[in-house]
């Protein structure tokens, strides 16, 4: 799960982090409200939505009257904001966050995720701030310095220090502000379950101050039940509408950007069906893992899920009865083909428990269905299907 900059900023000042004073606003008129209660001369207006770049383009500007303040906000509220994280389409602003303005004398960055390889927290610091930290990491490797975070210990201040000494912080008003900051966002990280924790730019003002001038936080939705506060942030807007409507009848969905629906019982399986698809030339639409108990409604709901996605060109269910028994899985694919009309071809695999009452299902109900007897005969037929489409 995602938070906007403002709520995640939130989160870190809770634990001493030290950002740049800032109000949400949800109309033009409660921007400058904003403005005027944070006073001072120069304003920084921001769009809020869950995707980077947003400065370049054109959601992050200047004010320096509170007109500005008025004229900026109604530019950016509202507009489709497109940037290289959100694709061709973008995001409607729906929500600003103006933050008082900061003398800024240098601009770094900060990041923590998990290092699964090693199975500790890296954080990763580099005096590129501002910049896309994947085009340092490509161009530039050598200005990324990583130090591992103990799970036991926590960030200790000497890592800390290491941290801010690579980053060029080394007097005494630079290297205390530092190392309360970084130890402040690591133990954010680990209290709310982060997966990523991410500060471009982390900010040195004219003073030594270190400021987080951005953050974005996301959050390990399985560890959601303990951050009830977390939960509360969530923007159903900034979220894919398939997803949030999945989450609903408990379904493990993720679009994706083939044109190959796929409905699966079972994680693994789900991965092995995509990866297989793809080793025959073809592009899955989506993840989606019915679990192994879905009832013939969470089925009818998750094929409705797939055939609404205009790209899908063909959908292919693939089926290991265990808990999940295939009379069911097919029970649930009639009753949500009778009631959406399928135009597009449906190749089915079932194995396991109840295989013959699930096939007997499907020749019964008259639809027009391909059928496999195995994961990569399945796949083929998905794929060839497609290229006929």
């Amino acid at each position: 799960m995602k938070v906007h900059e403002h709520q995640g900023k939130e989160i870190l000042r809770k634990f001493g982090v030290a950002t740049p004073r800032g109000k949400v606003a949800f109309s033009v008129e409660e921007a400058v409200a904003a403005a005027t209660e944070l006073g001072g001369d120069v304003w920084v207006v921001k769009a809020q939505i869950h995707a980077g770049g947003r400065g370049k383009g054109g959601g992050v500007k200047l004010a320096r009257s509170l007109d500005d303040v008025r004229n900026v906000a109604s530019e950016i509220l509202g507009m489709t904001l497109v940037t290289h994280q959100t694709g061709p389409e973008g995001r409607l602003v729906r929500r600003l966050y103006i933050e008082e303005g900061c003398d800024i004398a240098r601009e770094l960055y900060v990041g923590m995720l998990l290092d699964r390889a090693v199975g500790q927290v890296v954080v990763m610091a580099s005096t590129e701030g501002g910049m896309d930290i994947e085009k340092v990491a490509e161009e530039t490797p050598e200005k990324i310095h990583k130090v591992w975070i103990d799970p036991g210990m926590g960030l200790t201040d000497y890592q800390a220090r290491q941290i801010a000494f690579a980053l060029g912080l080394k007097d005494k008003v630079q290297l205390r502000s530092a190392t309360r900051f970084l130890k402040g966002l690591a133990a954010a990280y680990q209290d709310y379950d982060c997966s990523l924790a991410e500060i471009n730019p982390l900010v040195v003002t004219s003073g030594g101050e270190v400021l987080a001038l951005d953050a974005k936080m996301n959050f390990d939705s399985n560890a959601l039940y303990r951050h009830p506060d977390v939960v509360e942030m969530r923007d159903l807007h900034e979220e894919d509408p398939s997803e949030v409507e999945a989450g609903e009848y408990d379904l493990s969905f993720i679009k994706l950007d083939g044109a190959i629906g796929c409905m699966v019982n079972g994680a693994g399986l789900a991965m092995a069906t995509m990866d297989t698809i793809k080793l025959h030339g073809g592009e899955p639409a989506n993840f989606l893992d019915v679990g192994g108990g879905a009832t013939a409604d969470k089925v009818k709901a998750a094929f409705q899920i797939i055939t609404r996605d205009p790209a899908v060109k063909a959908i292919f269910v693939n089926i290991f009865g265990g808990i999940m028994k295939c009379d069911v899985i097919a029970t649930g694919v009639v009753q949500a083909v009778q009631e959406t009309g399928l135009d597009v071809p449906l190749v089915v695999r079932l194995a396991g428990t109840n295989v013959e009452m699930g096939k007997q299902i499907l020749n019964d109900s008259g639809l027009r269905i391909l059928a496999a007897d195995s994961l990569g005969e399945g796949a083929r037929l998905a794929v060839e299907a497609t290229k006929e489409a």
